[in-house]
């Protein structure tokens, strides 16, 4: 069945290596890549690896798939496991850290369709 709602939305489809970030990240940008309001990393952290300390005008949630991690956002500390889900505020600091022997296999969704962030530690 048709809708004419539907007739001004885009199907599209990415690989994630056309979406390289940094070594160990995909970014999709929605509003650049698809007219919508959400950014999504994909993310390998090999053990020992994570993100420093960070901010965003907007909330991120963080879905675990594989490994064991430990968040910092504000001033809680918060271990995840594979198949949880943190989800951290607008302009709080947070980060991570791969704790465990294997790479994470994380998922983030941000509620912007543009990657908005500014690092706490100069040099990051």
């Amino acid at each position: 069945m048709s809708d004419s709602r539907d007739s001004h939305v885009a199907v599209v489809r990415y690989d994630l290596s056309e979406l390289v970030f940094s070594p160990t990240a995909a970014l999709f940008e929605g509003r650049a890549r698809a007219g919508i309001d959400i950014t999504v990393f994909v993310v390998r952290t090999p053990p020992g690896g994570g993100v420093d300390l960070h901010v965003h005008p907007y909330s991120e949630t963080f879905i675990l798939l594989e490994g064991h991690g430990r968040w910092t956002a504000g001033d809680r500390v918060e271990e995840l496991v594979a198949n949880q889900i943190l989800v951290v505020p607008p302009n709080t600091p947070h980060g991570f850290q791969n704790i465990g022997e294997k790479p994470l296999l994380l998922v983030t969704v941000q509620e912007s369709g543009a990657l908005d962030q500014a690092f706490l530690n100069a040099g990051s």
